[in-house]
């Protein structure tokens, strides 16, 4: 009888050793063993390493800036357009250089659909002195 009750004693049990390598950041973990007797039995292990310090570093600088400045007077190179060769202003530049057309260009003059602005790519405009 003794043993059996060291047995059922044994057969469960929760181990957390905290372990210091010799690498900067520490680990944690947890090991869990769940008796027999359940039927459903599983085995959990969950590791997780803490957050390394931050290090003391100098913010990355800005780029520069992609395309003209807003307000600058550009020449319209795309053929297709109702503005060819036509001139007009930047309202803006998105700063993605993932961004197909990030130029935003306002004309005086409107086109058929009565629309004054419209989007460019960087090789679609010409700067006006």
């Amino acid at each position: 009888m003794a043993s059996c009750s060291m047995a059922s004693a044994a057969s469960g049990f929760l181990a957390t050793p905290n372990v210091i390598s010799g690498t900067s950041t520490p680990r944690s973990s947890v090991l869990l063993f769940t008796s027999r007797k359940n039927s459903n039995s599983r085995l959990t292990v969950r590791a997780e390493e803490a957050a390394a310090p931050a290090a003391a570093t100098a913010p990355a600088a800005k780029p520069p800036p992609i395309g003209p400045k807003r307000g600058t007077k550009v020449r319209i190179l795309r053929k297709e357009s109702y503005w060819y060769k036509g001139v007009g202003s930047v309202v803006a530049v998105d700063q993605d250089p993932k961004t197909r057309y990030p130029v935003v260009v306002r004309f005086n003059k409107v086109n058929y659909a009565n629309v004054s602005t419209n989007n460019y790519g960087l090789d679609e405009i010409l700067e006006v002195v």
